[in-house]
């Protein structure tokens, strides 16, 4: 079984995840890699590297169909935002060539990638969530409660993102920051959900995931944290957005007065999710299962609580 991974990056421990359930399955696995540059820490765990044009350029798809063909790849993993649009524009196209893709369809994808369609997605679907306006419309109020968030509609990675206290602050940063968005400061503590949505498109685990600390938008110290609340919305939420298979990744506050506040919704695997994965909810082992035709045994909720992961930089040498 041939798997690829595009904009492979650093996920060093998402390939020894994968690694380890195909071991376990008894499945001769090759991991293959794209990245834009050969000095990506993860191209070196690869079975075999190859360098692309980045995703912004038209002949990055003809790249990947071409990869993918040549070595027979039986399943595509996306593991940043980046590519997520031109996958599933390219869904079909893949699927021709044998290959599965983890990933949204069209309509999905647009909205997870557009901060204010989220918002109106999660407005118009009941789910809480902090008042998402333009800039030039919070300006236009006559009193504003502070602080307020800005971020770009179309931004990842926390990249942009600034937290403001008056409009001398938020006239500054509306300015250098492309695509702005003002949101509703919201006080809590900052959840993200894996959440696993099998082939036949139904929700089958969710794991909260407390961010205890974060470094360049990826979570660095986090815990899993049991919570009825959170998973049941967690999991309706992606079905009724109908996004998936594979990984669904929410962001969300939990209030200090219990309410669940959803932020954004990410159609991919997260960088956290190694905890989830040690923590028992075994993606990698579910995904492998069931292209084979095997029918996972997964109970929703069959994961360790309250394990720590505490993060720490390695090196490669080349």
């Amino acid at each position: 079984m041939t798997i690829l991974f595009t904009c492979v990056g650093r996920r060093v421990s998402l390939l020894g995840s994968f690694r380890r359930a195909a071991r376990r399955l008894g499945i001769k696995a090759r991991l293959l890699g794209t990245d834009t540059t050969k000095l990506s820490s993860a191209l070196q765990s690869c079975d075999e590297g190859f360098i692309v044009r980045p995703t912004t350029d038209p002949r990055y798809i003809g790249q990947i169909l071409s990869i993918v063909r040549a070595n027979r790849v039986s399943l595509l993993v996306p593991t940043v935002d980046l590519d997520l649009k031109i996958l599933a524009d390219n869904k079909p196209a893949l699927a021709a060539l044998g290959c599965r893709v983890l990933v949204s369809g069209p309509q999905v994808v647009q909205i997870c990638q557009d901060k204010r369609k989220t918002y109106r997605f999660l407005v118009d679907n009941g789910f809480d969530t902090p008042v998402t306006t333009s800039v030039r419309e919070a300006m236009a109020k006559a009193r504003i409660k502070w602080p307020c968030f800005l971020k770009p509609w179309d931004g990842y990675a926390s990249r942009g993102n600034a937290k403001v206290n008056n409009r001398d602050e938020l006239a500054f940063h509306a300015k250098r920051i492309p695509n702005v968005i003002c949101q509703q400061f919201v006080h809590g503590t900052e959840h993200t959900c894996d959440v696993y949505v099998d082939f036949n498109m139904k929700v089958r685990c969710v794991v909260p995931r407390k961010r205890i600390e974060v470094r360049a938008g990826e979570v660095s110290k986090g815990q899993v944290v049991k919570n009825a609340p959170i998973t049941k919305q967690a999991a309706r939420l992606v079905e009724t957005l109908g996004a998936g298979p594979g990984i669904v990744t929410l962001q969300l506050f939990l209030t200090p007065d219990k309410h669940v506040k959803f932020i954004e919704i990410n159609p991919r695997f997260g960088g956290g999710v190694p905890l989830s994965i040690k923590a028992g909810a075994d993606f990698p082992k579910w995904i492998l299962q069931e292209l084979l035709g095997r029918k996972p045994r997964i109970r929703f909720d069959a994961f360790q609580d309250k394990l720590i992961m505490l993060r720490y930089d390695a090196e490669v040498w080349l």
